[in-house]
């Protein structure tokens, strides 16, 4: 069995490669070359953490395995650690034998920024200036870094719950070049592109705070109960998403569906607009939505990545297992 521990992730890692390992993955999954199993995620009743498990197997890239972890929400303050934890386990899916557990946290991130970098490259609009970002937590600055490389924009616009996390999205957009300036909820209507990566369960975001011809990714609701954005949002908007299975039970797409203003055919996987077989974006004045629930074949993906890395760099560890 191979070890690629988190301290090796960054350097190997770029976001290029793992944008590359997603589209493939949710191409794969459109062909239904791909898929992934039921995901549980449970509250486990100490220090307030959600854990669970995702996995899948990807026949395209014969990659089987899964994802353990989950969120801490005390780790930072009481530890001094992320409060995102995770492990991503590989085996041979010809044998069934571990192949690799690689650290999760780093990957994670990674990952998550690349598929709403996804999501704006094939349905944003091909002018879009003014990036917003709704959030600017530790992922935020993933998210922000993908999304840049997508689009010539000229600004980026940000609001979040606590003002004072705002530097951080700004320092992104400085390193860029471009200018930031934090905006009230409803100057969001100035974006082109909006990311909204959150962790709440009532709607931030309503759907008056969307102009027409946005593309918004709403990347922080993976769980009953969350929610990001109005449903009447949804309404208005031409819906994609990773896994519509879990758009619509634990993504965005559970409330809009739950209350009856969009049906479950009205959501649609990315991966068939990479593959050519749904048309995406229509229009200049079409809103686009990305629901990015984040499914396990995504961190499988990259993990196979920075195994075959970590070999070719001689850093991976080998053990008798």
């Amino acid at each position: 069995m191979l070890i690629v521990p988190e301290r090796e992730i960054a350097a190997l890692m770029t976001r290029d490669a793992a944008f590359d390992a997603v589209e493939s993955v949710f191409a794969a999954m459109a062909a239904r070359d791909a898929y992934n199993f039921p995901v549980i995620r449970e509250a486990i009743g100490h220090e307030d953490a959600l854990y669970g498990f995702k996995g899948g197997f990807d026949k395209t890239g014969m990659t089987l395995g899964l994802k353990a972890g989950g969120y801490w929400p005390n780790n930072l303050e009481k530890h001094g650690h992320i409060n995102h934890q995770s492990t991503i386990f590989l085996f041979d899916p010809d044998t069934g034998m571990v192949r690799a557990m690689v650290g999760g946290n780093l990957l994670t991130a990674l990952r998550t920024a690349a598929a709403s970098s996804v999501s704006i490259k094939h349905l944003a609009r091909k002018d879009a200036k003014v990036m917003g970002m709704v959030g600017a937590g530790h992922q935020a600055t993933f998210q922000l870094r993908a999304a840049l490389e997508q689009r010539q924009f000229e600004k980026v616009i940000g609001w979040n719950y606590h003002p004072e996390m705002l530097p951080n999205i700004e320092k992104i957009a400085n390193e860029a070049g471009l200018p930031f300036e934090a905006v009230e909820l409803e100057g969001m209507t100035e974006a082109d592109v909006v990311i909204s990566i959150t962790s709440t369960f009532a709607p931030t975001i309503m759907a008056d705070h969307i102009a027409p011809g946005t593309h918004i990714a709403c990347m922080g609701t993976d769980t009953k109960g969350k929610q990001e954005v109005e449903a009447a949002l949804l309404a208005r908007s031409t819906v994609f998403t990773d896994e519509v299975a879990q758009s619509i039970s634990i993504g965005e797409a559970q409330h809009a569906v739950g209350s009856g203003l969009i049906q479950e055919s009205d959501v649609h996987q990315l991966g068939a607009v990479i593959n050519g077989t749904h048309k995406g974006r229509t229009s200049d004045d079409e809103i686009t939505l990305f629901d990015g629930t984040g499914v396990g074949l995504q961190d499988l993906a990259v993990a196979a990545s920075v195994v075959d890395l970590a070999v070719k760099n001689g850093v991976a560890i080998e053990v008798d297992f």
